[in-house]
């Protein structure tokens, strides 16, 4: 009796089936080849496919019937532009070849899903914000309005970060400033390596370097630190000091859009007071 097919093997069985799938499904034109004469089957044959990723035939055939061979990122990336994958197609090429998922290109895209302004606009209590790979704020709620101030801001201006390290009301919110400014600046950090090669975010890195000595500090010393934990200090205009609880939600992941959440924290005086706050300068608006 036979082994059972392990999961390797059941994974290399589905690479082989992807890459055959999607190798017939383009045709010589959409390549810039010509048709030639009659063929066997339809789509670009394999030596095709190995030619326009730049390997050998052998490679590529082994690779096409599932063998047990090492492929490199480069490669696979190669082999998506060949075969036309879309985002979707091309993680799940890396996910059966590689058994992880491939580096994500940075993009500061600018489109927010009108469902996520719809959601904004259900939590009318919880300041809530949309941001982009560059932390530009894109939309946001009249809670997070009333607090952050955004309408205030031009749009082509309207970026947190460029916010937090120019802005003196922004520096008046965050209290204490210190502590919370160089934790937001370390996340900000984390998305800068998904596009360091992106003109925007560079522009903006070397803009703070040079109006916000504070910035040019704490960026040349290359501080890491942890995952925010969750919690902001506020200082809000007539009620003080409230604690919130915070998080970051992706909202789009192709687009690397997040929704920013906060909520005050429960059973606290001040954050009634907050709420109260709240419904008062909403109400006046």
């Amino acid at each position: 009796m036979s082994a059972p097919p392990t999961a390797s093997q059941h994974t290399r069985a589905e690479l082989s089936e992807f890459l055959r799938s999607r190798r017939e499904r383009i045709t010589p034109k959409e390549v810039g080849l010509p048709a030639g004469g009659r063929r066997r089957t339809p789509g670009l044959r394999r030596e095709e496919v190995a030619a326009l990723a730049g390997v050998g035939l052998s490679w590529y055939t082994w690779l096409e019937q599932g063998r047990d061979i090492k492929v490199s990122s480069a490669f696979l990336d190669n082999l998506s532009r060949v075969l036309k994958l879309d985002v979707t197609e091309r993680r799940h090429l890396f996910l059966l070849a590689h058994q992880r998922l491939p580096p994500e290109v940075g993009r500061t895209l600018c489109a927010v899903p009108p469902l996520i302004r719809r959601l904004m606009s259900d939590i009318a209590a919880r300041p809530s914000y949309v941001l982009n790979l560059r932390w530009d704020v894109l939309a946001w709620n009249p809670a997070a309005d009333r607090v952050f101030g955004f309408s205030n801001i031009p749009a082509a201006r309207r970026n947190l970060l460029r916010m937090l390290f120019t802005s003196p009301e922004m520096r008046e919110l965050f209290s204490p400033w210190d502590g919370q400014a160089l934790e937001i600046l370390s996340s900000f950090r984390r998305d800068f390596v998904r596009a360091i090669d992106d003109a925007d975010m560079i522009d903006l890195v070397t803009e703070l370097e040079s109006v916000s000595s504070v910035f040019n500090t704490w960026w040349q010393q290359q501080d890491i630190h942890g995952p925010c934990q969750g919690i902001r200090h506020l200082q809000i205009p007539t009620v003080g000091q409230v604690e919130f609880e915070h998080t970051s939600l992706s909202i789009d992941e192709d687009r690397h859009l997040r929704l920013v959440y906060y909520a005050a924290k429960e059973g606290r005086p001040e954050s009634q007071a907050f709420e109260q706050w709240l419904q008062q300068n909403t109400a006046q608006a």
